[in-house]
Formats: structure tokens, C-alpha cells, sequence
């Protein structure tokens, strides 16, 4: 029987919906583990920068400069670490330049 009857059968949507969830945690775990490893690697501000770029469809060095501890010459240079290393990627040059996450 399937669900659609007058005595449904739940378990076979059950143990799919179940399978599915766990497949996700998983898939959360592996992101999560990988993340922790950038963030064990990168200087602090270099972190600061991706977390901040999380929370933004795109950032620039405008708004970045009024994070804690940001200096504009030193966020140009993890800008460009952070992209070489495709943590994010720059569109534009000049004043128009943004960044995203990859």
C-alpha cells in the first residue's frame, strides 16, 4: 500500500524521509570539517573576511575597512590571498571591484 489508501503504509516514506536526512548530515559534516580547517589555517582576518562575505551576496573593501582590525592596504592583501587560494572570487577592477564566496 502507499500512503493514498484507507490504511496508509508510512514506513516506506519514513525510511526514505530518514535516509535523505541522514545523507544531509552527512553532507553538513563534511562542510563543516572542511570549514574548520580553512579557519585553523587562515590568519584571523583573512576568517573575518569569509565570515563577513557569508552574510553578503558580495562585498567590497569599503565595507570591509569598517570591520575591527582592517586596514586597507592589509585587506587588498588578503583580498588577493583569499582569492588565489579560491576562497572567493573578484569581479570588477578599480573602485567598482566586489567579491563573493566561491
Amino acid at each position: 500500500g502507499t500512503i493514498r489508501t484507507d490504511t496508509p503504509d508510512w514506513q516506506p516514506w519514513i525510511v526514505y524521509f530518514l535516509k535523505a536526512l541522514q545523507k544531509q548530515k552527512k553532507q553538513l559534516e563534511k562542510k563543516i570539517e572542511r570549514e574548520r580547517i580553512v579557519a585553523d589555517t587562515l590568519p584571523e582576518l583573512s576568517v573575518q573576511i569569509l565570515e563577513f562575505a557569508k552574510s553578503q551576496d558580495k562585498i567590497t573593501i569599503g565595507q570591509i575597512v569598517k570591520l575591527p582590525q582592517a586596514n586597507r592596504n592589509t585587506i587588498k592583501k588578503h583580498l588577493q590571498s583569499l582569492v588565489l587560494a579560491n576562497h572567493l572570487v573578484q569581479s570588477g577592477t578599480g573602485k567598482g571591484t566586489w567579491y563573493r564566496r566561491t
